[in-house]
């Protein structure tokens, strides 16, 4: 009787694994789900080790470590680049693949065309080694579980949900409409900073140039004027010739200082302020808040209606939240899940997500309807997003343009104090004369 090797998860979403002797592969899965379990791969011992004896000549030809089946399962990378392939380029290869998989194309063909068609070479590399472990025997998951600076937990494990159901290229383009979104949210988002970044950048140029170059031309006219010159004056002067002789130093101080931040915001503590503050801001805070929704509802959605099991999705959702603060409320409602209680309670309490969002969860859990709930509140923040971002830009643009002025303004109203308090002397001077 063959031997059926298999890797299956439990009801918490650990993965275990075995060999069974049955007659076919069929009665593996059955006997698979009669324990309590989900299989996630089942193959024939035997023809994994044929597989894995065929490919061996091929894989021998590049470098690589041994995969799951026996077969060389190259995972290839370029140093220097990290992950090497940006969201947009992933996107698109998602997009492609789900497209081939739909129009009936197999999948091991449907990656042997994209690697032929690839210009990212990072990218071009990985689909090769992707194409060579399903050619030893690996099921796809667990050849994109070997480039994890790529595809993330949420990818593989919404591909695993796939081949599990049989749906891989309804997952596949789930995935690339989930990725197609959240780049089009940042892009949103990026575009509605680049305008107050660009200012302060102008802002911190006009203000060095006054400092060195006019302010000190200021100061060899006051020299020769027998006036006592005024406290702000003085002050602005003083900072002047300080950026002047010790431009260097005032550069390496700033760099210093957000080199301090950014070692501060990598600590438990100051990340998990600075989330939170992010959140809070004024103007800012309401964008960073809906995206940060939007991102949850959408993630948590798109894994439960793939087919992945909610506590598992609640452990991708918490390393993928992006916020430490949103992170914990999704810990909470996994103890909470875990523990047989509902998903509303820990949202509620965790003061992040508003009422809204909250009894719309509580309708999808009571209607068992909570995947396409999760959506809709996507759907519905990937608008608020919108709006948000356009009060922001609104609001941000008159703010700015306050900011330059007063910047500019005091330098000019500190350089021309002590002119107008000659004006005055003389004026009165006149006067007396007169008399």
């Amino acid at each position: 009787m063959p031997k059926f090797s298999y890797v299956a998860m439990d009801q918490k979403g650990k993965e275990t694994k075995g060999t069974l002797e049955v007659a076919s592969q069929n009665e593996a899965i059955n006997r698979v789900k009669e324990m309590g379990l989900f299989p996630t791969k089942i193959v024939e011992v035997d023809k994994v080790k044929a597989k894995a004896s065929k490919s061996a000549p091929k894989g021998a030809a590049r470098p690589g470590k041994k995969g799951k089946g026996g077969a060389m399962n190259i995972n290839l990378k370029i140093p220097g680049l990290g992950g090497g392939v940006k969201a947009k380029v992933l996107t698109t290869f998602t997009r492609q693949l789900a497209t081939l998989v739909d129009a009936g194309l197999p999948l091991l063909r449907g990656l042997r065309v994209l690697e032929k068609q690839e210009r990212n070479a990072t990218l071009k590399s990985i689909v090769g080694d992707l194409a060579l472990g399903i050619e030893g025997g690996s099921t796809f998951s667990e050849a994109l579980a070997q480039h994890p600076k790529v595809f993330n937990r949420l990818f593989v494990n919404m591909v695993k949900a796939g081949e599990l159901g049989g749906v891989l290229e309804v997952v596949l383009q789930r995935l690339s409409e989930f990725m197609e979104k959240a780049q089009k949210i940042k892009g949103k988002v990026i575009a509605a900073m680049f305008y107050p970044v660009a200012v302060l950048v102008v802002a911190v140029g006009i203000l060095i140039l006054l400092m060195v170059k006019v302010v000190p031309q200021f100061r060899t006219v006051f020299e020769g004027m027998s006036i006592k010159l005024p406290g702000f004056t003085v002050l602005v002067l003083s900072l002047s010739e300080l950026i002047k002789n010790n431009l260097l130093g005032t550069l390496g101080i700033l760099v210093a200082i957000w080199f301090v931040l950014f070692l501060l915001v990598k600590t438990k503590f100051g990340r998990h302020a600075f989330d939170k503050l992010k959140l809070k801001m004024p103007i800012i805070g309401p964008v960073v808040s809906k995206v940060a929704i939007s991102r949850f509802t959408r993630t948590l959605g798109t894994l439960i209606s793939s087919g992945v099991p909610i506590l598992q999705a609640l452990t991708i959702v918490k390393e993928t939240a992006g916020n430490v603060i949103i992170s914990n409320a999704v810990s909470s409602v996994h103890e909470s899940v875990k523990e047989g209680e509902t998903i509303t309670a820990p949202l509620e309490s965790s003061g992040v997500f508003p009422p809204m969002v909250i009894s719309m969860v509580d309708v999808g859990e009571q209607t068992g309807a909570l995947p396409e709930m999760l959506l809709k509140i996507a759907d519905n923040y990937d608008d608020e997003v919108d709006n948000a971002v356009a009060a922001m830009t609104s609001l941000l643009e008159p703010v700015m343009i306050i900011f330059l002025a007063v910047i500019v303004g005091s330098i000019v109203i500190a350089m021309f104090l002590p002119l107008i308090e000659m004006m005055n002397q003389m004026g009165g001077d006149g006067g007396k004369d007169s008399e």
